[in-house]
Order: structure tokens, then C-alpha cells, then sequence
């Protein structure tokens, strides 16, 4: 069994091998293959995993007291005691007296 790879190369089978030897002799001045180690390729495939990665997200409500100013009014009752004349005439009447 012998396949042809991207280089050019034929393989050859352990077993096809050994019938090569038994075919090939000293008679028809060919040389007896020689066959090395095979060489390993590795082809690799590589295969989606999912990796679930958490980011903690922390919440953080900072309270910051504000002063806002808040006007309020007082009443006060004051009791004042009047004259029925007015000043102006008050005036008038010490000039009356001289």
C-alpha cells in the first residue's frame, strides 16, 4: 500500500516492504530500499471551550448631607400705646406755650 503526500514522497507499508526485499536481488544490481523511522505531523485541532470568566460588580451608595437653606418667618405681637395726636402737632403746641 502506498500513498502519495504533498512532498512527492511514496510511502511504503512495513508488509510491502518486505515483499520489495524478497523481490529485489543482487542479480538485477537494484539496491534494497532502506526504510526509516516514520515521521509523526501533527495536525492540531483545537476545540471551542467556553471559560466562564465572573466579574463582581459592586454597588456603592454614598449618603452626603447637603445643607439647604429653609427660611422661616416669626410673628411677634407688640402692644403700643398711642396718643390721638400725632407728633407734628405735639410740636406745635410747646411753641404755643412760650
Amino acid at each position: 500500500m502506498s500513498c502519495n503526500n504533498s512532498y512527492g514522497y511514496n510511502q511504503v507499508s512495513p508488509a510491502n516492504n518486505q515483499m520489495m526485499n524478497n523481490q529485489m536481488s543482487p542479480m538485477n544490481n537494484q539496491l534494497s530500499p532502506i526504510v526509516t523511522e516514520p515521521t509523526q505531523i501533527y495536525n492540531n485541532v483545537f476545540h471551542p471551550q467556553a471559560q466562564p470568566i465572573i466579574h463582581p460588580v459592586e454597588m456603592i451608595n454614598q449618603h452626603h448631607v447637603v445643607p439647604v437653606p429653609q427660611h422661616y418667618t416669626t410673628c411677634s405681637v407688640k402692644d403700643v400705646w398711642c396718643s390721638g395726636r400725632s407728633r407734628g402737632s405735639r410740636s406745635s403746641r410747646s411753641s404755643r406755650r412760650r
